[in-house]
């Protein structure tokens, strides 16, 4: 073998190297310092380059009527339907979603609508999203510690009863009216 080959190749395994080690410092600060949320699009104008927590990101994507203003009643709702998803315990603790007919997407990731703090979610861990009938239906999205609907681990798309727990790691969510 040349000593022109012997010379490429070691930078080569040099290189590959140093990206290992540079892959493995930015995993283990990820981990360390968690995930950066960024403020999504501000509907009443505002500061957006500032970072936020995830009971920050989700008051900031609700809609005006949990906000205390009312939204215009133009969609037909069932009669004891839900209205609301509430975080009951976690670390968003007292967060409330208003339903509106959009699906809702649970993860660590910056642009789910509740963002997870938990270090037992995925970055897409689980949706919930409404059927032609007006249920509402929770799906796991993959995850590798699953979704659990009032202690039973979801494996399929599954209809939510009125105030069963949702529970994703640390995290409980409930539909209420």
């Amino acid at each position: 073998m040349s000593e022109l080959t012997l010379t490429v190749m070691r930078l080569g395994f040099l290189a590959v190297l140093w990206l290992f080690v540079i892959v493995a410092v930015q995993v283990i600060r990820s981990d360390l310092f968690g995930t950066r949320v960024t403020q999504r699009g501000s509907r009443r104008g505002g500061d957006t380059g500032r970072q936020q927590t995830g009971r920050q990101a989700a008051a900031a994507a609700a809609p005006p009527q949990q906000r205390g203003q009312q939204a215009p009643s133009g969609g037909r709702q069932r009669r004891g339907a839900p209205t609301k998803l509430v975080v009951s315990e976690g670390t968003l603790t007292g967060t409330t979603v208003a339903l509106q007919g959009q699906t809702i997407t649970l993860g660590r990731a910056h642009d789910s609508t509740i963002v997870l703090d938990d270090d037992y979610a995925s970055s897409r861990h689980a949706r919930i999203y409404p059927d032609r009938d007006g249920n509402w239906i929770v799906e796991d999205l993959g995850s590798t510690n699953g979704t659990y609907l009032d202690r039973t681990r979801l494996t399929t798309p599954t209809p939510i009863p009125l105030g069963a727990p949702i529970r994703i790691g640390k995290t409980v969510i409930e539909l209420r009216k």
